[in-house]
């Protein structure tokens, strides 16, 4: 564990000391040497835990969000090079040091196995996403998506704490194995029944859950593109992996208190694929889709088998890399056309051929499409879904069919038909964004010919 923090943390004085011409270049490098390491933590182990220390520990559960929440640092950093190009080098090493100091409290609260320091590192990643949307957002709503982001947050992470305070009081323990090993802690009296929302609330409006979703667009379309990738790609997946990791302590499914949870998933997918058909808003059209993939996720993990587990687990990370990827892309074209209006950034195939092949794979990945780890997430999820109650293939197939309706139209506006008139000339892509772009998609195809590596079940 240490062997990951611990450069994780040195990366600090890295972005500090470093000279102006070799930041990027040191911060790149120091952050992929990191994420090549981390990879260790996917091995399959005989032991349940990996690393187990008396506060945290790694098992198929956490390893895989660990290894993409240390990928996705290099990455982060390789996408805002552009958009930071004309801001003194104080800014920039300030910029650097935001990202890097969310990594820590990333890699904690998966990691951990104790709820209350799970509790505090959970909320201390809002802190860094505040100021990077308030401070490096594009335009003046960026305060308002940030009250959104901050309120939504804290309003329903308070009865968290209070729960979580109130099961250290009933039991003496706050350790996730020790909590799993009594028996299903939350019975189905009512004080059972309030404890039980409250942990799934915080993580509920995280994931985020369709109704209390509201911030999600918000942030998204405000944020840079280090703060977009980050929210889509880690920050939903806390919420994913909360509700995975706090069912547990749950009793079975009797407890009716599931029931809406699962309803409003469903239906949330169904409704947010739906917008999707509508945006006019590149980012927003994208961050909606989050809301739609998270929806099934949340359906996934309520039903508690080990084919939904499984299957959420492996959208989670699929999903993280996808979103993450179409987010660089949209922010090719903004930095290019420096607009998000779908009508305005139209045909640029002929422009940026190469460009379109990403956007083209990018596309595919998120219709899941084989061969893609997407594709056999969404499959393994409907089937349990579908083996727990056979009317939800309605919704699922339904919520299936739109994705790919509004895929395949955001690749159709985006790459083809004629040049709007306004767009005369524009800037070549570049060596750095195909980088970027082979590290988000090379994932996704090689992790087919071995999902269990992040199916979180023993291999």
């Amino acid at each position: 564990m240490l062997k990951i923090i611990l450069p994780t943390i040195m990366l600090l004085p890295t972005a500090l000391l470093s000279s102006p011409k070799f930041l990027w270049t040191n911060t790149t490098m120091h952050s992929l040497l990191i994420a090549f390491l981390s990879l260790q933590w996917l091995l399959p182990s005989y032991y349940p835990h990996k690393n187990l220390t008396q506060w945290t520990g790694i098992d198929q559960t956490s390893a895989p969000l660990l290894v993409l929440s240390c990928w996705l640092l290099p990455l982060m950093i390789l996408a805002s090079q552009n958009h930071l190009h004309h801001e003194p080098t104080t800014r920039k090493r300030t910029f650097i040091l935001s990202l890097i100091t969310i990594q820590p409290f990333i890699i904690l609260a998966f990691s951990t196995t104790e709820l209350m320091l799970f509790y505090i590192s959970f909320e201390a990643t809002l802190i860094p996403t505040l100021i990077l949307i308030t401070r490096w957002g594009n335009q003046p709503e960026r305060l308002s998506a940030g009250i959104y982001l901050l309120f939504y947050t804290l309003i329903s992470s308070l009865p968290l704490l209070i729960t979580i305070l109130h099961l250290h009081a009933q039991i003496g323990t706050l350790h996730l194995t020790m909590l799993e090993l009594t028996l299903p802690t939350l019975t189905n009296s009512w004080t059972g029944l309030l404890s039980s929302l409250a942990l799934l609330m915080a993580f509920m409006v995280k994931a985020p859950l369709y109704g209390l979703h509201l911030w999600l667009p918000k942030a998204h379309v405000e944020a840079p593109i280090a703060g977009s990738m980050l929210l889509a790609a880690l920050l939903l997946k806390l919420g994913g992996y909360g509700i995975m990791r706090f069912t547990a302590l749950m009793g079975p499914l009797s407890n009716n208190l599931h029931y809406p949870f699962l309803t409003l998933a469903l239906w949330g997918a169904l409704m947010t694929s739906s917008i999707c058909l509508r945006q006019t808003d590149l980012k927003s059209l994208i961050a909606y889709s989050s809301v739609s993939h998270m929806g099934l996720v949340i359906a996934a993990s309520m039903i508690q088998t080990h084919w939904a587990f499984s299957g959420a687990m492996i959208l989670m990370i699929s999903h993280g890399l996808t979103s993450s990827m179409l987010f660089c892309l949209a922010n090719t074209n903004y930095e290019r056309t420096h607009s998000r209006i779908l009508l305005l950034t139209r045909g640029l195939q002929p422009l940026l051929p190469l460009m379109s092949t990403w956007w083209l794979l990018a596309n595919l990945t998120n219709m899941a499409l084989p061969p893609t780890t997407n594709l056999m997430a969404e499959l393994t999820i409907l089937i349990a879904l579908f083996n727990w109650s056979i009317p939800t293939i309605i919704l699922t197939g339904t919520a299936t069919l739109l994705t790919a309706a509004y895929t395949l139209s955001m690749l159709l506006t985006t790459q083809r038909g004629s040049l709007p008139t306004h767009i005369t000339s524009i800037q070549n892509s570049n060596t750095r964004e195909h980088l970027l772009m082979t590290l988000h998609i090379a994932p996704l195809l090689l992790l087919i010919l071995k999902p269990e590596l992040i199916s979180g079940v023993l291999s």
